[in-house]
């Protein structure tokens, strides 16, 4: 199970995604404000030297998202005996991700100031990286699959 390069790969994008609950994907400074931009919501601080304050708007459709994608890249390493379903799995997680890669651009919207200024941090990297290790494992199967045909073909 493990020992198949799809289930390291897999695991890679799964550890991924659940990254994406601690860096932020995008983060703004602006009026004495700091804007960050996670799955889990957009999170305001307060940039004062005494003080800081900080406030979050929690979004539950990119949370379910994201954790929805996590669980089909852990759920599909346990596939391994049905390599086709194994494919129709990580197609779906694909899709996911970039479900969320959406909801995350369309929640950029609710910064102040719009999307000038905006440092693109970690996170977001981590979303691409997720999709190409997904692909990765994709290749894995493909892989296994031509190996098992080759050994048929010889008996």
């Amino acid at each position: 199970m493990i020992q198949r390069i799809q289930s390291i790969w897999l695991l890679l994008a799964s550890m991924a995604l659940l990254c994406l609950f601690i860096f932020p994907l995008l983060t703004k400074e602006a009026d004495q404000m700091t804007y960050s931009l996670y799955t889990t919501g957009l999170h305001e601080q307060r940039n004062e030297a005494v003080d800081t304050k900080s406030k979050v708007e929690f979004s539950v459709v990119p949370i379910a998202l994201n954790i929805a994608a996590a669980l089909f890249c852990l759920g599909g390493i346990f596939l391994f005996r049905n390599r086709s379903m194994q494919k129709k799995v990580i197609l779906v997680n694909i899709l996911l991700i970039i479900g969320l890669s959406v909801l995350c651009g369309i929640s950029v919207q609710q910064i102040p100031g719009g999307i000038t200024g905006l440092k693109v941090e970690i996170g977001a990297f981590l979303l691409l990286i997720s999709i190409i290790f997904s692909l990765f494992a994709i290749r894995g199967i493909r892989k296994d699959e031509q190996l098992l045909r080759s050994a048929d073909r010889l008996r």
